[in-house]
């Protein structure tokens, strides 16, 4: 199955963040994937990736 690939509006959206947010997250949060940079000014998420992320944070919530 092909990837998807999320923008960082995609991603403000996702999460109801300004579109910088998540690249603000890359540098503040080691767990946050990083972006991949597909062509010169291009960059974007694997949609798998911020889905595991999503996964792992879920789990953490719950055992708090």
């Amino acid at each position: 199955m092909p990837e998807t690939y999320l923008s960082d509006r995609q991603l403000g959206a996702r999460y109801s963040v300004h579109h910088l947010t998540p690249r603000r997250w890359v540098n503040e949060d080691p767990t946050f994937p990083k972006p991949v940079k597909l062509s010169p000014g291009c960059v974007r998420w694997r949609l798998s990736e911020i889905e595991a992320w999503e996964a792992v944070k879920a789990s953490e919530d719950g055992k708090r």
